[in-house]
């Protein structure tokens, strides 16, 4: 029984994920449809444009501006965030169709072009005893360049494609998300103080927000029937694309973060490959069609649940070592 116990503590799933899940659940048994739908899209656009003014009140511009004297640190941070992962994507069109599905192509690409996390990032780099302050401003610094470069990318990418990013979706998401986050920097002065000291609140309407994307592009899916028309076999090489993808971006961050010492290495690993969900899923509910937009976020979900998964046994692993300059091995993790 002892081992049993053992075993379910630690298949114990994150409540957040848990309620992701159930979210998606919800939304196949029971998806907003006519009316509702629109009022719907309406509360969630409102929403995500709330999230990204208040990301930009509690992002310090100051801080921004100073992890620039680390600059080679945060180089290789965007060279592995807006360059590999691209470059990723662009090979994995060699997949295209004998392995990976035109369909969820899409959102992949999407995802590869994608920016960091932030609080998982910053959260791993503490538990694996590395550079914790590298990684709130890389982190930042990567979140602030991903509001400009990821509708940009995913235009070149995800359009060649056929994922119907247009130049008005990225004129969309310049209004609704960048314009919001230049106020939220702007205001700092005023609000950013007890914003900042709300932070904990406001994760819950953050993640709030993110459930109500996942409903609303999820219960589109049901309606329109997109989940009807992709075969359940599909799903299997998709699982492996994203697997190979999470141990390129690894391998590729240890490899590209040799010469730093062993707290800024941790540093590098984990905000290099880690990818957005916070971000991403209002992202695409600004570039895409309605009636895409779970197929795109599909490999994004997956991507984010083993990401948590491998980088927090990495972090716990390298949190063990004896000695915090100790370079982190990840070929032998």
């Amino acid at each position: 029984m002892r081992l049993v116990s053992a075993a379910l503590a630690r298949l114990r799933l994150d409540p957040y994920i848990a309620a992701i899940l159930l979210t998606v659940g919800i939304a196949a048994l029971i998806p907003c449809r006519g009316g509702t739908a629109a009022v719907l899209d309406q509360a969630v656009a409102v929403a995500i444009t709330l999230v990204f003014f208040l990301y930009g009140v509690k992002v310090p511009t100051r801080q921004a501006l100073e992890s620039l004297r680390h600059w080679r640190l945060h180089l290789v941070i965007v060279l592995l965030t807006f360059g590999v992962f691209p470059v990723l994507a662009l090979a994995g069109m060699l997949l295209v169709p004998s392995v990976l599905d035109p369909r969820l192509y899409g959102g992949v690409a999407f995802l590869c072009v994608l920016p960091s996390t932030v609080q998982s990032s910053i959260t791993l780099t503490a538990i694996a005893r590395g550079n914790e302050a590298a990684a709130i401003c890389s982190a930042s610094l990567s979140s602030m360049l991903g509001v400009v470069l990821t509708p940009v990318l995913a235009a070149a990418l995800v359009s060649a494609e056929g994922g119907g990013v247009s130049a008005r979706s990225v004129g969309d998401i310049m209004l609704r998300l960048l314009l919001p986050f230049v106020l939220g920097q702007l205001a700092q002065r005023w609000i950013g103080r007890p914003v900042r000291a709300r932070s904990k609140q406001l994760s819950l309407f953050d993640r709030g927000v993110i459930l109500m994307v996942i409903y609303t592009a999820f219960s589109q899916g049901i309606v329109t029937g997109v989940w009807r028309r992709l075969e359940p076999e599909r799903f299997a090489p998709l699982l492996a694309v994203i697997a190979v993808l999470l141990a390129v971006a690894l391998g590729a961050a240890h490899l590209l973060s040799r010469g730093f010492s062993g707290p800024d290495r941790v540093a590098i690993l984990f905000c290099g490959s880690q990818k957005s969900l916070a971000s991403g899923l209002p992202m695409a509910s600004v570039l895409f069609a309605d009636s895409t937009v779970g197929l795109m976020v599909l490999p994004l979900m997956l991507y984010h649940q083993l990401q948590l998964l491998v980088c927090s046994w990495l972090a716990q692993r390298f949190a063990g070592r004896a000695d915090p300059a100790t370079e982190p091995a990840v070929a032998t993790a």
